[in-house]
């Protein structure tokens, strides 16, 4: 039985980004002794339910969630950041229970149908209206808390995450990731500091895009074609250090060293989601 739950995964579904087929992750998840594993796709939904349904027959909980967009301003606001518009960054965003669930279905609905410029983006504002029922983990490199660590912004840092607090409580955790990059390394420290000042428990994730750590190139390639540049090109895109295949326990401690119980925290987190879906009957959409 293992010790650590993938609460940050990229399927095939994260288009263009993502090169893990579910069947695939669910059966490697399984042969690590993972009781539970997540699907948190970028910006979209649309892998859930046979994610749910594959993982229900090989007898894991599957963990619903989505990487969300979410703008630092307004998401009705669509102007480009070089022209003063805001940035945008990830959040992890996980189900904890059925109003969860609906209400990350309204955020991804939302973020197409009123943010959608590039990318579909909800603001805070939107997070503030839909936060029952479900579980915040503070994000990667692209993260707006991130930010704060890159420009070195102890106390911009510390009220970004008291802001957090003060809507998702004890539903709110400071990601770290095993990633042998300078931008990682600063940032797991950063999260340490702000944890332990501020009570905020790390859970460590993995942000796992493809299988295998020899399906490094090929996602590098994929990349490729969703930026539009060649794998030749001295300014592609590029994940230097980061190893984004599905690692184990073992992998895991062994890239965090000293920070154990956040790879443990991970299980902990799996548990207390609890979303079963209802097939047996039909659900109409109500068109006000």
């Amino acid at each position: 039985m293992s010790q650590f739950v993938h609460l940050h995964l990229h399927t095939q579904y994260s288009v263009l980004d993502g090169a893990i087929k579910i069947k695939d992750v669910i059966a490697r998840a399984k042969e690590y002794g993972q009781e539970a594993v997540a699907i948190t796709d970028h910006g979209v939904m649309h892998g859930v339910v046979e994610f749910y349904e594959c993982a229900k027959a090989e007898g894991l909980k599957p963990i619903i969630g989505c990487e969300v967009y979410i703008t630092g301003g307004s998401r009705f606001e669509k102007k480009a950041k070089s022209h003063g518009g805001a940035s945008t960054y990830h959040l992890t965003l996980l189900a904890q229970n059925h109003t969860g669930y609906l209400n990350l279905c309204r955020l991804v609905t939302r973020g197409f149908t009123e943010g959608f410029y590039g990318k579909p983006r909800i603001d805070y504002e939107l997070l503030k209206e839909s936060s029952e029922g479900l579980i915040c983990l503070s994000g990667c490199v692209s993260s707006e808390f991130s930010s704060y660590s890159k420009s070195h912004d102890l106390a911009g840092g510390r009220a970004h995450v008291e802001r957090y607090l003060k809507l998702f409580g004890d539903r709110f955790y400071l990601e770290v990731q095993p990633h042998d990059f300078p931008e990682q390394k600063q940032l797991n420290r950063f999260a340490q500091d702000i944890g332990q000042s501020l009570g905020v428990p790390l859970v460590a994730t993995n942000d796992a895009h493809y299988l295998c750590a020899g399906d490094t190139h090929a996602h590098e390639v994929l990349m490729c074609v969703s930026t539009g540049k060649l794998i030749t090109d001295p300014d592609r895109l590029k994940h230097e250090g980061a190893m984004l295949h599905l690692k184990n326990y073992d992998e895991m401690v062994a890239g965090l060293p000293g920070l154990e119980e956040a790879v443990k925290l991970s299980r902990s987190i799996a548990e207390r989601c609890e979303l079963s879906f209802d097939f047996s009957t039909y659900y109409m959409p109500r068109f006000e």
